[in-house]
């Protein structure tokens, strides 16, 4: 029988073009360069005989062949590779591949992994690079902590999610500056510190707590929660930000909550693994040990 099929490895540097839009972005996924990526995409269109991609500077389109294609070969490739992880993965199932958001991974899970490292000193736990624009497609991980960015997002159909912790947020600042606020109204007369891509989360505070925010408020906004965090540290001013990210802060006294209250946002970190992909004991075990440790943090 003549084989019209095309090779795996060209339908694979298609769909990562396809699901970036970037030649370039599609490459870092698959670890090879770009000039591969283009190869093979080239290669795939004479195979077929068919264009499957507009290619403009601003950017690479499906044409209604690509879009036709990509659905009928996305579900069958992602079936294959996950197959054929399962099979590599049978002698290694004690080996867990993590990508876990980095702020909550610093902050949260690294002081409290060493008990599970504890608890299972047969696991090997490899961490993996976070992708803030992760479509849980990748074969190269077996869970991952991600980030629902906005409340009322729906995670992808093939993805489970349970919600773990950091919906809640509370304003904190040093323990000097608290000592000259008497209430919500004194706090928010202050420097007001805030992440910039959460500039709201002062509005949302605010509202549980029963106050109101200045007019026109002005503050010092971070892209980085740690950097929040020591700002915050530092007196600049008084910070809203999840409270799983400074309990370490909260019980040692570096940080503290002048004014008692919190507010959800809604959004938060959920442990989310691909619906279609059996769990290893390594999966199951950090599953219900996370979840453990979320319950007792609150989340």
């Amino acid at each position: 029988m003549r084989i019209r099929s095309p090779s795996l490895v060209e339908l694979h540097a298609f769909l990562g073009v396809a699901r970036h839009g970037n030649f370039h972005r599609a490459a870092d996924e698959l670890c090879v360069t770009q000039a591969a990526v283009s190869r093979a995409v080239a290669r795939l269109e004479k195979h077929l005989g068919v264009q499957l991609l507009d290619r403009a500077a601003s950017g690479v389109r499906l044409t209604p062949a690509g879009a036709d294609l990509r659905r009928q070969v996305e579900g069958p490739v992602a079936a294959l590779e996950a197959a054929a992880g399962q099979v590599r993965a049978l002698p290694e199932a004690l080996r867990l591949r993590l990508s876990v958001v980095p702020s909550l991974g610093n902050l949260w899970l690294m002081p409290r992994l060493e008990d599970f490292r504890h608890r299972h000193p047969e696991i090997d736990i490899e961490f993996r690079q976070y992708h803030h624009d992760e479509d849980f497609t990748r074969a190269d991980v077996d869970l991952w902590v991600a980030l629902k960015a906005r409340a009322g997002k729906h995670w992808p159909r093939q993805v489970a999610a349970q919600y773990l912790i950091g919906r809640e947020i509370v304003a904190v600042c040093a323990p000097a500056l608290a000592q000259g606020i008497d209430g919500v109204d004194a706090l928010l007369n202050l420097p007001l510190l805030y992440h910039s891509n959460y500039r709201d989360n002062w509005a949302l505070w605010a509202d549980s707590v029963g106050g109101q925010l200045p007019p026109h408020w002005r503050g010092t906004g971070f892209d980085l929660v740690m950097n929040l965090i020591e700002a915050a540290r530092a007196g600049m001013g008084v910070a809203v930000v999840q409270r799983c990210m400074v309990q370490a802060e909260l019980a040692a006294g570096r940080l503290v909550t002048p004014v008692p209250g919190s507010a959800s946002t809604g959004r938060g970190y959920y442990l989310c693994r691909p619906r279609a992909t059996a769990g290893s004991r390594a999966v199951e075990a950090f599953s219900l040990w996370v979840r453990e440790q979320a319950r007792r943090a609150g989340g």
